[in-house]
């Protein structure tokens, strides 16, 4: 019976364990109705601005500070994901895996400084960030919190 009770505990603590392995940066975010990153473009159809909540796979993770990350969409492009007010970052360490973010998606222009700029922070040599000389329509969204699964 005591041995029982041993196996018990463990088995439990070992759940409780798996279920922390959830992170939330920002506001408190749930995966519950997220739409996969690959849907957004298509959700959004021609508006500008749409509030989300999306689920993804982090391709990188801004290596300064956190204080961006790049989630991967169709065909190899990617989406920027910035964090509202920089009240908050991310781990630098958590690309490959999945995450569900709440906020805000912009489709936008982004000016050639910001694109440079993120290139320094991504670890861009000299010579690839002098390579960036137009500005350039994305896909960007602003997230209240994110939840690293």
């Amino acid at each position: 019976m005591k041995k029982l009770f041993i196996l018990l505990s463990l088995a439990v603590a070992g759940f409780a364990a798996n279920a922390q392995n959830a992170s939330t940066f920002g506001k408190e975010v749930n995966d519950k109705k997220a739409i996969e990153a690959s849907a957004l473009p298509a959700e959004m159809g021609d508006k500008a601005e749409m509030e989300a909540k999306v689920s993804g796979t982090v391709e990188s993770v801004c290596q300064v500070k956190g204080c961006w990350m790049k989630v991967k969409m169709e065909n190899g492009e990617t989406m920027r994901v910035m964090f509202k007010d920089y009240a908050f970052f991310v781990p630098k360490d958590i690309a490959g895996k999945t995450v569900v973010f709440e906020g805000e998606a912009q489709k936008k222009m982004v000016p050639v400084e910001h694109l440079q700029h993120y290139a320094k922070d991504a670890g861009q040599s000299k010579e690839e960030i002098a390579k960036i000389t137009e500005p350039k329509q994305e896909l960007t969204f602003i997230a209240d919190g994110v939840l690293v699964k």
